[in-house]
């Protein structure tokens, strides 16, 4: 059997002289195309998501931290500019969700979907670590702070289990 390559790639088989046995041939005597070890070699490798190193730099006050991160790799003198020019403008970025008085609530605002007329379902109560409580609280504190948070009215059939 004869086996050729063109432009097409298009195999031609020797009809004539048929091969009854085919001589044994190990793996490692078996070279693979250049074009087919490419594309293995191609599908070897694994895409990794581009991760620039970052630097953080406060544009606020110690007291009042106004943190950004700017590529590390930058040259000195455009990050300088960079910083120089992000300073000059610090009162246009929403630092806070009180910085953003006009947006609208649809995005921000998350609410549970409840359906009418069904059964409240009380779950189990679910302990956690008393580091990772001291977090949740500190989490939750911080978001009260910014006014993420606010007291609800729940609906009927769940005032009774509050």
């Amino acid at each position: 059997m004869a086996f050729t390559m063109n432009s097409s790639v298009m195999a031609q088989y020797d009809f004539d002289n048929p091969i009854y046995q085919a001589e044994e041939e190990s793996e490692e005597d078996c070279e693979l195309p250049a074009e087919l070890a490419r594309l293995l070699k191609q599908e070897e490798r694994v895409i990794q998501p581009h991760q620039e190193e970052l630097e953080t730099i406060n544009l606020g006050t110690e007291d009042d931290k106004k943190e950004i991160k700017i590529g590390a790799v930058l040259e000195d003198s455009v990050k300088r500019r960079l910083i120089e020019m992000l300073r000059e403008y610090v009162e246009v970025f929403a630092w806070s969700y009180q910085d953003m008085p006009g947006l609208d609530t649809d995005i921000v605002m998350h609410r549970l979907p409840l359906r009418e007329g069904c059964p409240s379902v009380k779950q189990k109560l679910r302990r956690t670590s008393p580091d990772m409580a001291t977090k949740i609280k500190e989490e939750v504190q911080k978001q009260w702070d910014a006014g993420f948070l606010a007291v609800t009215s729940y609906p009927p059939w769940s005032e009774s289990e509050r």
